[in-house]
């Protein structure tokens, strides 16, 4: 009888411990700082004439409340509701969780570079820098006979062809105005690429909206079906820099209404539905002790250096906001991307290790 009960417990054991995930979608959102996440919207930004776009009636009708709890939730309801119930969500710095950048510049190109790469390449100093010499993990993903062929990303910007260096990495990388679906592009695929080129451009050649992002990635999702799909929003950095707070805010509500219907689907798909990983994060922070310099990041900016990430699916344990004195970076995102797919990544660089804490029960 001793013998079949510890049989059967080694047996529940490992089937506990069995890999479930077998799908990632990796989203970032540009800038976005960890002080809104888990605070809400800032009253001395939004009262202050200079960001507030004459509208702080708006931005305090929608996004306002004394209670901190009820203005992040108000702010990205989902990444409070579905997330903090059943994912984790790190970063708050108030209660001592940290995130950091590890690169030195506190800008896009190096952070989306250490995120995906695991290592702090100091001469990857610039955003027009040349296609990245170092493998990512995505690039290290799309070489396993598993997953090959069924890696995508797209990102609003038009850097992350280099970023993701995709001539060399052998996955498609759809940046910014990028045409989807190559010579033979399906209804869908054309009238997305039409929208998204007639479509105002407020950011000039450099960047689309968020909005044709993000239809490219869920038509991908849906049709494709990758195993491992990466998204990058651009709007949050983008009005910061503009300085239009309500703008800023809005494209982060939105963000957060794109990841339900993202996680709905997956959910919802006999191919996705308790077999898929979201890892959120972003590539830098901002300003904040200086509320002026919220527009800005860079290693001159105090602050720009902090971050947050959030994360959900089988492989990860429902331990909510996080609230641990800790100090985690951002270089070490690769490698738990990895891991949680039940890989190693390895390069020719070094890899930082992953985040243990979001395994651990």
């Amino acid at each position: 009888m001793k013998k079949a009960l510890s049989i059967l417990f080694i047996l529940f054991s490992f089937l506990s411990n069995a890999q479930k995930t077998e799908n990632i979608i990796i989203i970032t959102t540009d800038g976005f700082r960890w002080q809104e996440v888990f605070k809400g919207m800032d009253t001395a930004i939004a009262n202050d004439k200079n960001f507030n776009q004459d509208d702080s009636t708006y931005i305090y009708k929608n996004y306002y409340s004394n209670d901190f709890a009820v203005a992040r939730k108000k702010l990205m309801p989902f990444l409070w509701t579905e997330i903090a119930s059943k994912g984790q969500i790190y970063g708050n710095r108030d209660l001592g969780n940290k995130v950091d950048v590890s690169n030195p510049y506190w800008f896009s190109y190096p952070g989306y570079s250490e995120i995906f790469t695991g290592n702090v390449d100091i001469a990857v100093n610039s955003n027009d820098y040349k296609p990245n010499p170092n493998v990512t993990v995505l690039e290290f993903l799309n070489k396993q006979p598993k997953i090959k062929g069924k890696v995508a990303a797209f990102g609003a910007w038009n850097a992350f062809d280099r970023i993701l260096n995709e001539e060399r990495s052998g996955f498609p990388v759809i940046s910014a105005f990028d045409k989807i679906g190559g010579k033979n592009p399906s209804t869908v695929q054309k009238l997305l690429n039409e929208m998204r080129d007639d479509s105002f451009k407020p950011f000039h050649e450099d960047e689309c909206l968020d909005v044709f992002t993000h239809y490219e990635a869920l038509n991908e999702l849906k049709t494709n079906k990758p195993k491992v799909l990466y998204i990058s929003y651009g709007e949050t950095d983008e009005w910061a820099h503009h300085g239009h707070y309500r703008s800023y805010l809005d494209a982060a509500n939105q963000l957060d209404k794109w990841i339900k219907q993202i996680w709905d689907f997956v959910q919802n798909d006999p191919q996705y539905k308790n077999k898929t990983t979201l890892l959120i994060t972003v590539d830098h922070g901002r300003g904040d002790k200086v509320k002026s310099e919220w527009t800005s990041h860079g290693d001159k900016i105090a602050g720009a250096s902090q971050i947050w990430f959030a994360t959900i699916g089988p492989e990860i344990t429902a331990k909510g906001e996080i609230k641990t004195d800790s100090q985690f970076y951002q270089k070490q995102f690769a490698q738990t991307i990895a891991k949680i797919l039940g890989y190693t990544f390895t390069a020719e660089h070094p890899v930082a290790n992953e985040v243990k804490e979001i395994f651990e029960k």
